[in-house]
């Protein structure tokens, strides 16, 4: 599960269906950043900043959910 923004926040276009996409390309493909933003779509330096500045922090605090012991202690 991804929480990139479904939309650019100055220019309003649509950039939340394009990150894994954009994954595949840089990981996979061996793109450069820039290129695979070129190939995109997006040529707007607001709408480059939203995939370039996304940190998936998802994964990161799915490691720290409580289990079902630790609910019930706390309530």
């Amino acid at each position: 599960m991804v929480l990139i923004p479904v939309r650019c926040y100055s220019c309003g276009k649509v950039t939340g269906n394009k990150w894994e996409r954009y994954q595949y390309m840089i990981n996979e493909e061996g793109k450069s950043s820039g290129e695979a933003l070129d190939i995109l779509g997006l040529k707007r330096y607001c709408c480059r900043r939203v995939l370039l500045s996304h940190i998936d922090l998802i994964d990161k605090l799915l490691e720290y959910s409580c289990g079902d012991e630790e609910k019930k202690e706390f309530g």
